[in-house]
């Protein structure tokens, strides 16, 4: 079973995925997967981002299909063939923070913390065809997450059924 952690940058998917990894789950760093495979694409300077060819990327990962449960982190994990998709969600000033910190730009601030408040990930994993579950990281601690993330594992995924989390009302002050 293949499964993907993702959201926007700084939501805290590579603290929940080093928690996974201490519980003895096997958790591949998609963008370490991908600088070692040798998938980085041009550059989009205006973003400040790398492209990446999905169809190579998700081709890249078969050797991993077969190894038991998976989980695979970043923040395009939900664009590769998965069988389920979990997406963390902050709340934008806590995000803004988070962002802020690791020394982001302002504008890659703006940009990100914009698209958490209009669910772009949770938009683009929902047009998967698998279930798609929905954690908000921004007030637990990434225990009590790891600990939903089993609980989601374990099958138990309606109480973390998409759709509960709702930032609309920080759309004027970030847009």
């Amino acid at each position: 079973m293949m499964i993907a952690i993702t959201g926007t940058p700084g939501t805290g998917k590579t603290r929940l995925a080093e928690e996974l990894g201490a519980r003895g789950y096997f958790v591949l760093d998609i963008n370490e997967h991908i600088r070692n495979k040798g998938l980085l694409e041009e550059k989009d300077e205006d973003r400040d981002t790398y492209c990446v060819d999905v169809d190579s990327l998700d081709l890249s990962l078969d050797e991993y299909r077969s190894n038991g449960t998976v989980l695979i982190e970043g923040h395009i994990a939900h664009c590769v063939e998965c069988d389920l998709i979990i997406v963390l969600r902050c709340a934008p000033e806590v995000l803004a923070e988070r962002l802020r910190e690791r020394g982001y730009a302002e504008p890659k601030v703006i940009e990100n913390v914009q698209a958490e408040i209009l669910d772009v990930i949770l938009c683009e994993a929902s047009e998967a065809d698998v279930p798609v579950c929905e954690l908000i990281s921004s007030d637990e601690s990434t225990r009590s997450i790891a600990d939903k993330v089993e609980d989601i594992i374990k099958g138990n995924t309606d109480k973390y059924g998409p759709g509960n989390v709702d930032w609309t009302e920080e759309l004027e002050k970030w847009f």
